[in-house]
């Protein structure tokens, strides 16, 4: 059974119909942590509650890319040049990377559901402040743009820290695949979505949308989902008193409120939640194998951002004959390459984990009897495995969509490439935010909010220089040459965890012991 960081004793929940029995029911011995599940809710309710937070996580990158379409109607709006508004990302970008550092550890400390409700709160309110924004106000709208971003960027680290709550270690990689279709595919629908809001009733229309689908999103989260932090629910059987971590209207875990009983001296939220101690998630850069992932991951996903920001002005200069619509649609191929590697890669990673556990002769992962067993374990290569094939691959894309640009081909050349790359990216997210959350059990969303910090930092960076790049004498085919070589430098870096980051591990684990 998987560790559970809680400071009190959590009653055992029964066993859900769905779940399959590991001992005989007829016996009279009480259960024990062999047979205890690790969490009470079935298959098809995690499979609800992931696909719930996935909505969540669209949030996270759709108020950046559904702003695409709108900067130039913004500049003429608030008289401005088009590189004044461009701040407008940049400031996106920088408050995206650091806010989750805040949010993350915070909810590894008070729960998931009370961080959930907050930043969707934040944002749902920040974007009425921008629908309704004077044009004559331009800090205005730097700075509510930062404040949206800050309730919205972590997302992501929440709903991976709920994903580390109910699944196990070999069930991860499915649900994280679900999981990342949120986040991934705003970037694909969003240009397409704001460009239309934009044309037809104007750049407010934008705000107006994210109002009310964040609006939406809030009461769903409101009346639907529990919490899951294990140090708060345990396995999901323990349901706290406090209104903030119980849905108004449960359609999951509906066997807890019945089948447990939670007795006055077992609740009293605010003293467990105050000894609980807030963990700084900088500290985690300090691990050797966290920063090698942590680095793959953010270089990867900068390089792509690059192109995902670049589709709509590189292919107006390329493909004068697109109109506004068309070049909206053209994001569409990468959003199917993410459903692919989004579903593929999941199920991939689950069944490649269980086959090297049988391989290895050990027993389902989490049971108490194979800790010491899953601590030899060589999740990293069980991870990583696949890795150098998609990065290879992501290298390969890049360069080619690069030069497409740059000798104007056939349209269909870079839609395709943009296909590929949509596939390897979510592959290799989707690949490091599972092993990040395996390695560092207890503080899931801290570590996904380094994740976000080091990539959104990287991306800022890179989308700042990425137009005078391309505009310079090494134009689109150089410009991303580059880019690939600088990915392509990854690979030694992808060796050296699988190769040693298993020491690092428990030298880690080793020392938290003592």
């Amino acid at each position: 059974m998987a560790d559970i960081t809680e400071e009190k004793v959590v009653p055992e929940a029964k066993k859900p119909l769905d779940e399959p029995q590991l001992s005989d029911p007829s016996s009279q011995t009480p259960p024990t942590e062999l047979t205890a599940p690790y969490s009470i809710y079935g298959r098809k309710e995690r499979w609800i509650l992931v696909a719930m937070v996935a909505v969540t996580g669209m949030f996270s990158p759709l108020p950046a890319n559904i702003y695409f379409p709108a900067l130039p109607t913004l500049a003429e709006a608030f008289n401005r040049s088009v590189e004044d508004i461009n701040l407008t990302v940049t400031i996106y970008l920088a408050m995206q990377g650091c806010s989750p550092m805040l949010w993350g550890p915070l909810s590894d400390r008070y729960g998931r559901r009370p961080l959930f409700l907050l930043c969707l709160l934040i944002l749902a309110g920040s974007s009425l402040g921008l629908a309704l924004c004077p044009t004559s106000a331009f800090w205005l709208l730097l700075l509510l743009r930062a404040v949206q971003a800050g309730g919205c960027a972590s997302m992501i680290a929440l709903g991976a820290g709920l994903i580390g709550d109910i699944a196990t270690v070999e069930e991860r990689g499915g649900y994280f695949g679900m999981f990342n279709l949120g986040p991934m595919l705003a970037p694909c629908i969003g240009p397409a979505v704001g460009g239309a809001l934009s044309e037809h009733l104007g750049w407010r229309s934008i705000f107006w949308f994210l109002l009310i689908v964040s609006g939406g999103c809030f009461v769903v989260v409101l009346l639907f989902l529990p919490e899951t932090m294990r140090a708060l629910v345990g396995d999901g059987s323990w349901t706290p008193r406090h209104w903030m971590y119980q849905p108004l209207t449960p359609i999951v875990g509906r066997k807890r409120s019945s089948d447990t009983e939670v007795g006055p001296g077992q609740v009293d939220d605010s003293v467990e939640v105050k000894k609980r101690s807030s963990v700084n998630p900088f500290h985690l850069f300090v691990y050797p194998d966290i920063l090698l992932t942590l680095l793959y991951t953010g270089v990867v996903y900068a390089v792509n951002y690059t192109i995902t920001s670049t589709i709509s002005s590189s292919f107006a200069a390329t493909y004068p004959y697109l109109s506004e619509t068309l070049l909206g649609i053209c994001y569409l191929s990468t959003g199917l390459g993410m459903i692919l590697g989004s579903t593929i890669t999941g199920k991939l990673l689950d069944l490649d984990y269980a086959r090297l556990r049988r391989k290895r002769g050990l027993a389902r992962a989490g049971d108490d009897s194979t800790e010491e067993d899953d601590d030899d374990f060589p999740i990293e290569y069980a991870r990583l495995r696949m890795m150098p094939t998609l990065l290879v691959i992501f290298v390969a894309c890049v360069v080619g969509w690069g030069w497409c640009i740059q000798f104007g081909t056939s349209i269909a050349g870079p839609l395709v490439l943009q296909v590929i790359l949509g596939y390897t990216s979510i592959a290799i997210l989707n690949t490091t935010m599972t092993l990040m959350v395996d390695i560092i059990k207890n503080q899931s969303s801290g570590v996904t909010a380094c994740t976000n910090f080091v990539r959104c930092s990287l991306a800022a960076i890179l989308v700042s220089v990425i137009d005078k790049a391309t505009q310079s004498r090494l134009g689109y085919g150089w410009t991303y040459t580059l880019l690939g070589g600088l990915c392509a430098l990854l690979l030694p870096v992808l060796y050296a965890e699988i190769r040693w980051g298993p020491k690092w591990r428990m030298e880690r684990d080793r020392k938290k012991v003592n």
